[in-house]
């Protein structure tokens, strides 16, 4: 009777232990990430380069050491359409492995995806969404991109520094093109200046040619653009086929080598904002440049990859201070933890909102390649 009771109160005595335990020392196998981003469709080039960068990070950080079991990612295909994007975290929160996800690439999908993770209480850290709406969806939300209400501001007070009044003022039909003419707008309005010109094409439209007219009989200063390489590369060409000279200034999303060398000569002279110059002479840009080039056969990076780059290790980084216990509470509490990363593209901190703080390059197209403005 005696050993009996002995042994029950052993068993009960193991099983509270364990109870105690927190769940991520208990697990011997791999943390889960999710990671939502566009693979196939009319945006996957840069899903592509997102899963070569989180790659990339996720394979420094599992040989460093830092923890005993290794992190995992799982790619999910978002196709940048914001029902497939919903239905991927609905499958990422009903994942009880997964504690935490990254993406989308668009503020759309992003923000629709978002409404799940908040319900859910996981944290979603975007490396992209820079619609200004993004991260006061809840405390869940988090972006390492700076917003079009910041960067909108920063651009016009460098227009407006240049004493350039009159501004033209094109971009994409989306909820980020939205933004960018909306935050941009209203601070040239701000500082005394006019918009004289607002238009929005969609997203691969083949011919500017019409809109470069437009632009032309309301005699602007100087015209901003909201858009990526690919259409940033067709405007620029067409600009310079139609011998207009007026200078162009844009967001950091035309940042990428590939807009040089489809536009040309035409992308000389092309102002912007950016927050990552793969020629910089940080150690970590370097790093990161040589195994991308090592990936990709020898090609640069660009900014968006650089970001994805960025947001994986920022997460990597939270699960790490969040080690043993690895639950979803406590990866979003280190993520907001955040201060001073030393990523590719700046230091990066969050603000209690889950905003990115960071500094913007001024930077303009120089024989055939980005360079900072002094």
């Amino acid at each position: 009777m005696t050993m009996s009771r002995r042994t029950t109160l052993g068993l009960l005595a193991g099983v509270a232990g364990m109870l105690a335990v927190p769940f991520g020392a208990m697990a011997e196998g791999p943390i889960y990430l999710g990671y939502q981003l566009p693979l196939t469709g009319n945006t996957a080039q840069y899903g592509q380069d997102f899963k070569t960068a989180a790659e990339i990070a996720l394979k420094d950080f599992n040989a460093s050491g830092k923890l005993k079991v290794p992190v995992e990612i799982i790619f999910e295909d978002s196709r940048s359409d914001a029902k497939e994007g919903v239905a991927i975290a609905r499958k990422f929160v009903d994942d009880d492995r997964i504690v935490a996800a990254l993406g989308d690439f668009t503020s759309t999908v992003s923000m629709a995806a978002a409404q799940v993770y908040k319900r859910a209480e996981m944290a979603q850290l975007s490396q992209t969404a820079s619609h200004p709406d993004f991260a006061k969806i809840s405390e869940w939300q988090f972006r390492n991109i700076t917003t079009q209400a910041q960067e909108g501001v920063y651009n016009a007070d460098w227009m407006n520094e240049q004493g350039l009044k009159k501004i033209a003022v094109i971009a994409e039909q989306t909820d980020w093109g939205q933004s960018v003419v909306k935050d941009f707008a209203e601070k040239v309005k701000a500082n005394g200046g006019e918009v004289v010109f607002t238009e929005f094409f969609n997203r691969g439209l083949p011919d500017f040619r019409s809109i470069i007219t437009k632009i032309e009989r309301a005699k602007p200063d100087a015209i901003y653009t909201g858009f990526f390489y690919e259409d940033g590369a067709q405007f620029l060409k067409q600009m310079k086929q139609l011998n207009v000279e007026t200078p162009v200034y844009s967001t950091s999303a035309a940042y990428n080598q590939k807009l040089v060398e489809l536009a040309g000569p035409a992308a000389e002279g092309l102002f912007l904002t950016v927050t990552f110059l793969p020629n910089s002479e940080n150690e970590n840009v370097k790093t990161f440049v040589d195994e991308w080039k090592a990936a990709r056969g020898g090609a640069e990076p660009g900014q968006f990859p650089a970001q994805a780059y960025d947001a994986v290790n920022i997460m990597l980084e939270a699960v790490a201070r969040a080690y043993p216990d690895v639950s979803r509470q406590n990866v979003r509490d280190e993520l907001a933890k955040t201060k001073d990363f030393p990523g590719v593209t700046g230091v990066t901190s969050f603000d209690e909102n889950g905003e990115a703080l960071k500094q913007l390059t001024k930077a303009t197209v120089t024989g055939g390649q980005f360079v900072p403005l002094k």
